[in-house]
C-alpha cells in the first residue's frame, strides 16, 4: 500500500516540479503518532531549489493529494530540496555537482565494494567520472554506484 501511495505522489508531483525546471528526487512517508508525514524532495540540474517554488508546488500537490483521496487520515506535506547531507540519487544531480568534491561508494566489476574520494569531473552516457587527489580519474557506471555524498568545502 505504501509503495502505491509513494508512486502516486511521485506521479502527481513530477509534472508540477517540471513546470519549475525541477525534478522529484524522492518521496518519503513517515508515520508519527498516527499522523503521516510526507516528504517530497526536489532538485534541479542547475542552480538551487527556490523556497517559493517549494511553497507553490506544496499547495498544488496538497490539492491533488486531497482530490485523489490518497490518505484517509491526517497527514502533513513537506516539499523541500534534498539538502547537502543527503546522498545523490538521481543521475541529473551529478551534472549540477560537477567540479565538487565527493565520496563515492561503488561496486567494481569483480563485485567488490570500493570507496573513492575526489572531484566529480564528468558525466557521460550513464558513467560518472571522479578524479582523486593524485589526478587519477575513475569512471564508474551509474548503476554500480551505491552512495555518493558531496563533501562541503569551507
Amino acid at each position: 500500500m505504501q509503495i502505491d501511495i509513494t508512486q502516486n505522489i511521485i506521479d502527481l508531483a513530477a509534472p508540477l516540479a517540471e513546470e519549475h525546471d525541477l525534478f522529484v528526487v524522492d518521496v518519503e512517508l513517515k508515520t508519527h503518532s498516527g499522523q503521516t508525514e510526507v516528504w517530497v524532495l526536489l532538485d534541479t540540474e542547475k542552480g538551487g531549489v527556490n523556497i517559493d517554488h517549494c511553497s507553490e508546488i506544496s499547495r498544488e500537490l496538497g490539492f491533488l493529494i486531497e482530490a485523489h483521496e490518497l490518505f484517509d487520515k491526517k497527514y502533513r506535506l513537506n516539499v523541500s530540496s534534498p539538502g547537502l547531507s543527503r546522498p545523490l540519487s538521481d543521475l541529473r544531480q551529478y551534472k549540477k555537482n560537477e567540479g565538487r568534491v565527493a565520496t563515492i561508494k561503488f561496486k567494481n566489476t569483480d563485485g567488490e565494494y570500493k570507496k573513492i574520494e575526489g572531484v566529480i569531473t564528468g558525466i557521460e552516457d550513464q558513467v560518472v567520472a571522479i578524479t582523486d587527489e593524485e589526478e587519477v580519474e575513475t569512471q564508474i557506471p551509474f548503476d554500480n554506484i551505491v552512495e555518493t555524498k558531496i563533501i562541503p568545502v569551507i
